[in-house]
């Protein structure tokens, strides 16, 4: 019997925890990794398939530490799919280059960036076994347009983008990787957006309207696409895409 495992970061809530209820309803044993847990979340059942690692992304040090254990090869050992989905992410800093706070560059950095390439990097070392190895970065449309007020999210998201394209261009055995946009998403991250000033970022009367003429994906929804491309067989064809140009 073929069995798929997957490492999900950012699953306690928004895109994440959709994706785990997903996975887990479709008999997907799910290694969640977070700064918190599910227990916090009284709307996810508890489930056998579920493992669960309390630890901040955002500390590259703590980070490593973690993928110095052997918690991801005793995790996928005898899968035959092994699937990453790094989907934690944060928005700050956002405003001008002049009044970004160092620090929050340095998190926002660490989050977006490091702890994806450096659990794609654990993961592949940690599943050569596999017959099918799956490697999804959640993107965004920032990656591809700059936005005012935005430069460190975009940056670091199209960080994601070109890693993919490099990775891509290795030909590694049974390895496909592709950074995915989920489209807009009505998540905690949405109304961030929404409640930030205008002065800090000028395009937010954007995402207001989007919010009000009920334009936004629901959370199961945006998983539901990404999930069904990242299990499909022409996942990987394209190192980058947007679920919303997919038939």
């Amino acid at each position: 019997m073929n069995t798929t495992k997957a490492i999900l970061t950012g699953h306690t809530r928004g895109l994440g925890a959709a994706l785990a209820d997903l996975m887990l309803s479709r008999g997907i044993a799910v290694l969640g990794v977070s700064r918190g847990v599910s227990h916090n979340r009284s709307n996810m059942p508890a489930s056998a398939l579920l493992q669960e690692v309390e630890l901040d992304l955002a500390d590259p040090v703590a980070l490593g530490e973690w993928l110095g254990t052997e918690t991801l090869a005793r995790f996928v050992d005898g899968a035959h799919t092994v699937l990453l989905i790094n989907n934690a992410g944060m928005l700050q800093p956002v405003g001008a280059i002049e009044g970004q706070d160092v620090n929050a560059i340095g998190r926002s950095v660490s989050l977006n960036v490091a702890a994806p390439l450096m659990l794609s990097a654990a993961v592949a070392a940690a599943s050569p076994q596999a017959a099918d190895r799956r490697i999804v970065h959640i993107s965004s449309g920032a990656a591809r347009n700059a936005y005012a007020g935005w430069s460190i999210y975009c940056a670091t998201k199209a960080a994601l983008d070109h890693h993919a394209r490099a990775v891509a261009l290795d030909n590694n055995r049974a390895l496909r990787i592709c950074s995915v946009a989920p489209g807009v998403v009505d998540t905690g991250m949405q109304a961030e957006i929404r409640g930030t000033g205008l002065e800090q970022f000028p395009l937010r009367e954007k995402f207001d309207e989007l919010k009000r003429s009920g334009q936004l994906s629901t959370p199961a929804d945006a998983a539901r696409k990404v999930l069904d491309y990242a299990l499909s067989g022409t996942f990987g064809d394209a190192p980058a895409v947007d679920v919303r140009d997919l038939s």
